[in-house]
């Protein structure tokens, strides 16, 4: 034991044999306060958990062939890539992983993918997955036909079918809104949804406001009249 400790339990012994009083006892706890409060300052502290970089992109959007990748390995530049095409087959190629499925997955999906597979490999990998441009079909709504500006959009989660028509710039002075329809493919079939457009901007039918996926089509007709 410490001399310091020492000194401090001999005065602490001596003053609880010589008095009884309120006082004596008050002292003798701000003596052994003496000792635990230093140990307890004393005692190391548990060092904080090492945090990494975050890998976790946009979990909405869908992954297709076309689209060019931006691969990040975190603390390690010679795996990381721009410009990663998605290949007509769906699947990706990197230093360390000759080949990997990317379609139909999110960045985030693929980047844990990756993870897994660069463990072998690298000790903690840390991937982020971010699409540089966005050009697959399957990851892609298209609007066609009587719109301000027909294009095919990045599909996103929760995109709906106002969402679509609001980002082609509305529909033109010619469009038979309420003769729309929604191609959709279904186990290798071409599903149509008839959607009532001008119902839907104009007299505010949320019914027809259908949830989107990855491959729609909309079609707007031009109106015969």
């Amino acid at each position: 034991m410490p001399q310091t400790l020492r000194v401090i339990f001999g005065r602490l012994n001596i003053m609880l044999r010589s008095t009884a009083s309120r006082a004596g006892v008050l002292i003798a706890l701000v003596l052994a306060m003496l000792i635990i409060v230093p140990a307890a300052q004393a005692a190391p502290a548990t060092a904080p958990p090492t945090v990494h970089p975050s890998s976790s992109r946009s979990g909405s959007y869908i992954i297709g062939p076309g689209d060019v990748l931006g691969i990040f390995v975190w603390q390690n530049p010679n795996l990381s890539l721009s410009a990663v095409p998605v290949r007509p087959d769906g699947r990706i190629s990197t230093p360390l992983i000759a080949s990997m499925t990317a379609a139909g997955k999110t960045p985030v999906q693929l980047a844990h993918a990756m993870d897994k597979a660069l463990r072998k490999y690298v000790r903690d990998p840390r991937v982020t997955i971010i699409v540089d441009r966005a050009l697959g079909v399957l990851s892609q709504v298209q609007v066609i036909g009587q719109v301000v500006h027909p294009e095919s959009m990045p599909y996103y989660k929760g995109m709906t079918v106002l969402d679509a028509v609001l980002a082609a710039g509305g529909l033109t002075p010619y469009a038979a809104g309420n003769d729309a329809k929604l191609e959709r493919e279904v186990k290798g079939h071409v599903v149509t949804i008839h959607v009532h457009l001008s119902s839907l901007i104009n007299g505010g039918n949320l019914s027809q406001n259908h949830l989107l996926k990855p491959g729609d089509v909309l079609v707007v007709p031009e109106s015969l009249f």
